[in-house]
């Protein structure tokens, strides 16, 4: 391969994870129209299995036909057993939300999870982080606060359930970047599913009937048979597209799309619910958006500077 023909190839492959990740952007939001719909008239833990039963059900075909193996390891299985808790706990938190508080609200809390990860990154893993990124965090923790204030004053304390599905997630990711080095993602996808599933079922027959609100099953009817299987495609669809993207872009290049999630969930929450985000609430975030594009930029400069350093000649 010439060098021409290979710069192109690396072009292409990048322009297609570039796609691919404003494919994410666009479908992980219509997985949350999908939930709140269902919520109107579906426990929220009915939502949350059906998301991983129908992601299992997704990705069965995928795993027969790429002939992949589902064998796991044994030392494999406690951090896949993790990473479906985290997710599975996330994704409770963050439909028991959208329930009430407008889209967009959700997922500017929600977007705090970078600042966490590079928080525990420096401060429990002891990554080299610069001070620059730490303040970058920590000033998008108070756009966070610039959201949660009007958002508690209006829904009370359902208001903080997106912070915990930060919080999950953000440790979903440090999960997730051991176990994707050793697991296809596929495979992962697909036992992350499975693992859930058998977590959420047992917890939803047992509710039945006792009246708890969050997880007393109901027979869903019409159109929100539609709804149910919206959520788990969409999670599916869009999960797959990010995983995809990440591993064919450097990720780079890529993290700076995912914030377009946000002005999409917004233009999809005035659609359809008629929500638009207060100026407080547009100021917290434009803060997070903007703290969290800064990091990237010294995260870059960081990576640049290494590179240099490492190709400079011995004196």
């Amino acid at each position: 391969m010439t060098q021409s023909s290979s710069l192109n190839h690396s072009t292409d492959r990048i322009l297609t994870g570039v796609v691919l990740m404003l494919g994410f952007c666009v479908t992980a939001p219509l997985l949350d129209v999908a939930a709140k719909l269902a919520s109107a008239s579906v426990p929220v833990g009915q939502i949350t299995a059906a998301r991983f039963v129908v992601q299992c059900v997704l990705m069965a075909p995928f795993v027969w036909m790429m002939g992949l193996s589902l064998r796991v390891e044994r030392r494999q299985w406690f951090p896949l057993l993790f990473r479906a808790i985290l997710l599975l706990a996330s994704t409770f938190c963050f439909i028991a939300a959208i329930r009430v508080m407008p889209l967009a609200d959700a997922l500017a809390i929600v977007f705090v999870a970078p600042f966490i990860v590079l928080l525990v990154g420096k401060f429990y893993l002891y990554e080299d982080v610069g001070s620059r990124r730490v303040v970058a965090a920590i000033v998008g923790f108070v756009g966070v606060l610039f959201v949660i204030q009007p958002s508690f004053a209006t829904f009370g304390a359902v208001a903080l359930f997106p912070l915990g599905t930060a919080v999950g997630f953000a440790f979903y990711i440090l999960v997730t970047r051991g176990l994707s080095r050793r697991m296809h993602p596929v495979i992962l996808q697909f036992h992350t599913g499975l693992v859930a599933s058998f977590l959420c079922l047992p917890v939803l027959i047992l509710a039945e009937g006792r009246g708890i609100a969050f997880l007393d099953p109901v027979w869903p009817e019409g159109v929100v048979w539609l709804w149910l299987l919206g959520v788990g495609f969409f999670a599916t669809l869009s999960h797959m597209m990010m995983t995809y993207a990440l591993s064919l872009a450097p990720s780079a290049t890529l993290a700076p799309l995912q914030y377009l999630e946000l002005p999409v969930a917004t233009l999809l929450g005035y659609l359809v619910f008629n929500d638009f985000p207060n100026a407080l609430t547009l100021t917290g975030i434009a803060i997070i958006i903007s703290a969290g594009l800064y990091m990237i930029h010294r995260e870059r400069v960081t990576a640049r500077q290494l590179i240099t350093e490492r190709a400079a000649p011995p004196i």
